[in-house]
């Protein structure tokens, strides 16, 4: 992975990615390495690779694992946060399901860092307050400035 003149975190090999999967599942990547690009390529891996149900038990539980290997405490202002890493997963899914997806694995990992890099999206649904609270960080909650599209819905169960 590298910065290519001031633009978002680029892949060249597919080794890449399962090198950042493989670190991250083990505890093994630096905290330092474990950014907003990486949470999302991740995510990309899994919604690749099993069902949806799947993907979201996979990234709960291993980013939960991560975290305490590397001394993140849950409190109601730091660790794991449900309506979050939802909503990532669903922006990743709708972006993979969108028609004329199917590349390669870099190509579809540079082009979701490329789209979704804006790691600020959820404040265009959600207030800062909404987000950060407590019921948000530990279930899912709905946005409260803009609603998601019904798809969404259907991943929630909502």
């Amino acid at each position: 992975m590298s910065v290519i003149e001031g633009r978002a975190v680029t892949y060249r090999a597919a080794a890449e990615i399962e090198c950042l999967v493989r670190n991250f599942e083990s505890c093994l990547l630096p905290r330092d390495q474990w950014t907003h690009a990486a949470h999302l390529t991740v995510a990309l891996w899994y919604l690749l690779r099993h069902s949806w149900p799947e993907a979201v038990r996979l990234m709960r539980e291993r980013i939960k694992r991560y975290n305490e290997a590397k001394g993140i405490i849950e409190t109601p202002e730091s660790g794991y946060h449900e309506t979050i890493t939802l909503f990532w997963l669903r922006m990743v899914r709708r972006f993979v399901e969108t028609p004329s997806r199917e590349c390669s694995l870099v190509a579809l990992a540079n082009g979701l860092i490329e789209r979704y890099g804006n790691r600020s999206l959820p404040l265009e649904f959600y207030t800062r307050e909404r987000l950060m609270s407590r019921e948000a960080r530990t279930g899912w909650v709905e946005p409260d400035l803009e609603p998601l599209e019904d798809e969404f819905r259907e991943w929630t169960g909502g």
